[in-house]
């Protein structure tokens, strides 16, 4: 064996001593084997010696704009891609992406972008400055498409009639409720007409729910029934469901103020959620903001009270307001911001009065415009622009007159059609 100089250094054929901090001095490693790679905790190890490229077992360098070369990603998962549909999507997709997750419609070539993924709610923004969004139903946009006249004192009638909203003309008659019916409530759901309570004629006061599909000409069916007998009640709906407030079982007898409600979701009887605040009232109709139900007029005999209940909770309702006069048999309406009601009676004259108030603020009504002429018993539809008042009895008797006035400007209603048949006390729908 060779000769081995201790002296310190660090040649060929030296000892290797520790220096002061008990670490070995620097030293040409290339002959290390067998070390771990968890026992280096830091230093860097330069790129030059790191095996990097885009071929099988090779680590992938960013290139000189920080970004990744090509690759293949046909192993990657969990990345939310386009979904391709020959339609639109609807608001219960519930896209596994969540927010931001784009549809693609290869039929129209629109694209959607999910901007609200609430489960049966989802929101779809169209892009490309298209019209077409997708949103959930809400009780405040008004029909867009057909006001639909159910039942009526002809003498009594079972029709189901429509008219365009898009074009000024006459109703058609296009299906029929289970049995002649006046003085009923109307509802409308995102996709259904409703009517509750009612008279059949003779004295015959109903407790039925009556539902029919506004994309069908199938009759009505009943589905359930009020907590009470009655007819003269009014009718308004929230998102999720039917409202009845007040009636009467017969038309000088005992007057109720009970406010019941209906699910649209599932076919079945009203509950009793409340009461209005006075009792004796019937002839009245009802119209909603997004979150309250409002009572107008109504009573034997009149009143001018407008009362208003919460949709969110059980609870009676509480006086806001007050017409311009004591008012039974109205039409009502609303507006993003305002309610309406439309002709009536005041006990002794037929109105032509179209009165609103505001939806944001308890405040009285105030006269806005007249409709062709005075009129009591019309039913009441609202569109996104227009409110409706259509039948109704006039001075020379029942009439099939639709009257139309606008939101946007306040003024007098115009005659834009006629039912087919003359009528009053008829339930109204929008769609």
């Amino acid at each position: 064996m060779g000769d081995v100089i201790i002296d310190g250094n660090t040649g060929a054929n030296r000892l290797v001593i520790l220096d002061a901090n008990g670490k070995i001095p620097a030293l040409d490693g290339s002959n290390v084997t067998l070390l771990a790679g968890a026992n280096f905790s830091t230093g860097t190890i330069p790129v030059a010696r790191i095996d990097t490229g885009t071929a099988a077992g090779k680590v992938v360098k960013l290139d000189g704009n920080a970004k990744l070369p090509a690759v293949s990603g046909a192993a990657l998962t969990g990345v939310a891609g386009a979904t391709k549909n020959a339609s639109d999507p609807v608001i219960a997709t519930n896209p596994s992406g969540g927010v931001g997750t784009e549809w693609q419609n290869t039929t129209t070539g629109e694209i959607f972008i999910c901007t609200d993924a609430t489960a049966g709610a989802n929101v779809w923004i169209s892009t490309g400055g298209r019209s077409g969004d997708v949103v959930p139903w809400n009780n405040m946009a008004g029909g867009t498409q057909y006001g639909w006249s159910m039942g009526g004192d002809t003498v009594n009638t079972d029709r189901i009639e429509k008219w365009s909203y898009t074009s000024d003309g006459n109703a058609t008659d296009i299906a029929n409720l289970t049995v002649d019916l006046e003085y009923a409530a109307g509802h409308s759901s995102a996709t259904h007409g409703y009517t509750s309570g009612g008279n059949t004629g003779g004295g015959t006061n109903q407790t039925m729910i009556h539902k029919f599909a506004f994309a069908s000409t199938v009759n009505a069916t009943n589905i359930g029934d009020r907590t009470v007998t009655g007819y003269g009640a009014g009718g308004c709906y929230s998102t999720t469901h039917g409202y009845t407030a007040a009636s009467s079982d017969s038309p000088f007898g005992t007057h109720g103020n009970r406010i019941d409600r209906f699910s649209f979701s599932s076919d079945g009887d009203s509950t009793d959620v409340g009461n209005l605040s006075q009792a004796g009232n019937y002839a009245v109709d009802c119209t909603q903001s997004a979150t309250y139900g409002y009572r107008v007029g109504g009573a034997w005999p009149a009143i001018n009270v407008i009362d208003r209940w919460q949709f969110a909770s059980s609870a009676d309702a509480t006086d806001v307001g007050n017409l311009i006069e004591n008012c039974h048999w109205p039409s009502a309406s609303h507006s993003a911001t305002h309610g309406y009601c439309a002709g009536g009676h005041d006990g002794s004259n037929k109105l032509n009065r179209i009165q609103k108030f505001s939806l944001a603020s308890s405040a009285d009504a105030t006269d806005v415009g007249d409709l062709t002429s005075s009129t009591h018993g019309p039913g009441g539809t609202t569109s996104s622009t227009y409110g409706y008042a259509h039948g109704g009895t006039a001075s020379s008797g029942n009439n099939n007159i639709i009257n139309k006035y606008a939101y946007a400007s306040d003024g007098n209603a115009t005659d834009v059609g006629d039912l087919t048949e003359t009528k009053r006390d008829c339930a109204g729908a929008e769609y």
